[in-house]
């Protein structure tokens, strides 16, 4: 694998040490590693470890600064051809999550603090899989960032044993206790409350020295300024000393009685204390935050609250009084430091979460329009499954139309977009891209093809978005399809952009419904109260379209003829529609002697697919129940007047088109134009009884 890391500067600190361990150890695995950084004292150990360097400031918070950062990271990540890029801060996640997009590179951050819930941290929390060190911070994440459970990877810091595997000083015949706090200078780190503990511990026990290894980070130095004159304040001159920023760590270590960690705020992790326990030195620290995680009180060392000077100074003095359980604590500290913190460990499962987000893909599809549309994306879906099928696919429909996916053995979810939702228009559709990001798509098919869509994908800030250049935002997407057509079936202008992921359209390309057992079952009691269970002929015909569109339906009193004929051939004929249809109905009785079964209303979506599946002719005009037929590889009739055949009928092995070419038609117009209807008006009942016999039987 090539894996990149990217962090503010090398210099010295938890996050920048764990960085180079990770660094050198997937140069020895023989992985690729690279590192970005704005540069610092540690590049040189860096290098040295077989990584590659780049300097770039990513430490900066200028927007210009971080702007060109974006594109010169983007080019790095192109040109090295990195597989992961991992961020370790949030300025470089903001710079790597915009230089990942159009590239085949995933984003794993790791948090390594106790981030404020705002805009500014948000970014750590967009990757699919989020790394932490301690449960306090993936809670945190969860809580407050709104991480999926499932996306939180817990990884604790590690120390490597090899460098920390230093001699302790002889204390034999040693007339005086070493304490060191090892950290920046912050307040975060609680150094006052430390200093005004370790007075009290001093006028216990005079013959303590205190080291301070650490400094203010550049421009803060009124901190240390401050800490200086409590010193003197408190009277500690002659015994404490600032050591400063220093390379020898595991030696001072060393010569250290106790350490003492004072952090005052939910600490992430708390390397320094594993780094201690490497040594064996005993350790003294606050109980927050992944603090907890490592020490177990009074086994493998001392919590005391944060800000509790009285309580840090007894501890303290318990550890240089009482050697034997100084002594107990550092044995078991290191045996369980070599169980669960090893960098053999970290690194292993970091290398499992790379490997995770390699093989992991999240697709989604947008079609969010009428159920006869959503029908027609099921071959799609399939191939899609087929292409990645280890992917977790999802599809966002309307509410109306969710029912049409529902047992869908391609997908892994679908999400619904609800119009009657309290919120509308655009305000809506800023709401539903929040819930898209949530899922961390990596690829987005828009076969919806409007405004709304081209900005629903570019909202949800999928790696990949796919759809037409058709002048409705279509800039939005990553892969704008510019050149297609516009005259062919759906399913084939709907592979036009699948063939830009890869994806060729199918030979055997069908539609696809999954009508359940119980769908089924509701179908068998229906058609047995009205005598029809055991039919073994029985023809369909879909009674109207939409009732937008009217100009789609066969005139009532041909369906009334056709009624007719069938049954003089011993043909059972079986009505459907929508409740709006009932006057269609009541038309229809009036005008037949047949009397056919009506099912109009009594059926949803798949319990429509059931029934149809169970017809051996189905008739209809251009509406959602020719695509339902299309699916459940019934032979059908298919009527065509207002809308083009050529761009609307759906695969089928057995379908007759019946379309007269008017010099009017196709109109797509709702309303006759001309008042005649003659483009269904000449489609005649004797015609479609011709065809009906020919396909009679036709079914497998």
């Amino acid at each position: 694998m090539k894996i990149l890391q990217i962090l503010p500067e090398l210099n010295v600190g938890g996050v920048e040490t764990g960085t180079v361990d990770l660094a050198g150890y997937l140069a020895r695995q023989g992985h690729q590693s690279i590192v970005v950084s704005n540069g610092g004292e540690l590049v040189a150990r860096l290098e040295a470890s077989g990584t590659k360097h780049y300097t770039l400031p990513v430490h900066k918070k200028s927007l210009w600064t971080m702007f060109w950062s974006i594109k010169a990271l983007h080019k790095i990540i192109l040109e090295e051809n990195v597989d992961v890029v991992h961020a370790r801060s949030r300025v470089p996640a903001w710079i790597a999550y915009f230089a990942c997009r159009k590239t085949k590179a995933a984003l794993v951050t790791t948090c390594h603090g106790y981030y404020g819930s705002r805009v500014f941290s948000q970014v750590m929390g967009w990757p699919k899989l989020v790394i932490v060190p301690s449960e306090v911070i993936g809670r945190h994440m969860i809580e407050h960032f709104r991480v999926s459970p499932s996306g939180i990877r817990y990884i604790p810091r590690s120390v490597d044993l090899e460098r920390f595997r230093v001699p302790r000083a002889d204390t034999a015949g040693k007339s005086f206790f070493t304490v060191v706090i090892v950290g920046r200078l912050t307040p975060l780190k609680g150094h006052t409350f430390f200093l005004r503990s370790m007075a009290k511990v001093i006028r216990a026990m005079p013959n303590i020295r205190v080291w301070i290894v650490g400094d203010a980070p550049a421009g803060k130095q009124a901190y240390k300024e401050e800490l200086q004159l409590l010193i003197k304040r408190l009277g500690i001159q002659g015994q404490v000393e600032f050591l400063g920023n220093r390379r020898d760590v595991p030696q001072l270590l060393a010569q250290a009685d106790v350490l003492v960690l004072s952090t005052i705020t939910q600490e992430a992790f708390g390397r320094v204390i594993l780094e201690a326990q490497a040594v064996g030195v005993p350790v003294v620290a606050t109980k927050v935050g992944g603090v907890v995680d490592i020490i177990e009180d009074g086994r493998t060392g001392l919590l005391v609250p944060a800000k509790d000077i009285d309580a840090m100074a007894k501890a303290v003095t318990r550890v240089l009084n009482d050697k034997k359980t100084a002594a107990q604590m550092a044995v078991a500290a290191r045996e369980k430091l070599e169980r669960e913190f090893t960098l053999e460990q970290m690194v292993s499962r970091t290398i499992r979460v790379y490997e995770e987000l390699m093989q992991s893909i999240n697709i989604l599809v947008i079609k969010i329009s009428s159920m006869g549309d959503v029908v027609l994306v099921t071959a799609a879906l399939k191939a899609l499954r087929a292409q990645y099928p280890h992917a977790k696919i999802y599809c966002l429909v309307g509410k109306d139309s969710r029912k049409v996916l529902q047992n869908c053995p391609h997908l892994d979810g679908i999400i619904v977009d609800d119009p009657k939702n309290k919120y509308k228009g655009w305000w809506r559709t800023f709401l539903l891209s929040h819930k898209l990001r949530k899922y961390r798509f990596d690829k987005i098919v828009d076969f919806q093809n409007n405004r709304r869509s081209h900005l629903l994908a570019f909202l949800s800030f999928s790696r990949e978005s796919y759809g037409y250049d058709n002048g409705k935002w279509g800039n939005l997407l990553t892969h704008p399809l510019k050149i297609y057509r516009n005259d062919i079936p759906a399913v084939e202008h709907q592979f036009q952009l699948l063939k830009e992921m890869g994806i060729a359209m199918p030979p055997d390309a069908a539609l696809e419904l999954w009508p359940s057992a119980k769908d089924r079952q509701y179908i068998q009691e229906l058609l047995e109260s009205e005598w029809l269970g055991n039919i073994p002929r029985m023809v369909g015909i879909n009674i109207a379209a939409s009732e937008k569109w009217q100009t789609k339906n066969w005139p009532v009193e041909h369906i009334a003829r056709l009624c007719d004929l069938l049954a003089a051939r011993n043909i059972r004929v079986l009505v459907t529609g929508m409740e709006k249809d009932r006057p269609v109905v009541q038309r229809l009785m009036e005008n037949t002697r047949s009397k056919p079964a009506v099912f109009v209303g009594r059926t949803d979506i798949l319990q429509l697919a059931a029934l149809i599946g169970r017809c051996s002719v189905y008739i209809t005009p251009d509406s959602a129940p020719l695509h339902v037929a299309a699916a459940m590889k019934t032979p059908l009739v298919a009527f065509f007047g207002p809308t083009d055949s050529r761009r609307h009928r759906p695969p089928a092995r057995h379908m007759v088109v019946l379309e007269k070419k008017l010099a009017c038609a196709p109109c797509y117009s709702p309303r006759c134009l001309v008042m005649t209807h003659a483009c269904m008006r000449e489609i005649t009942p004797d015609e479609v009884l011709q065809k009906v016999e020919e396909l009679m039987g036709a079914k497998v």
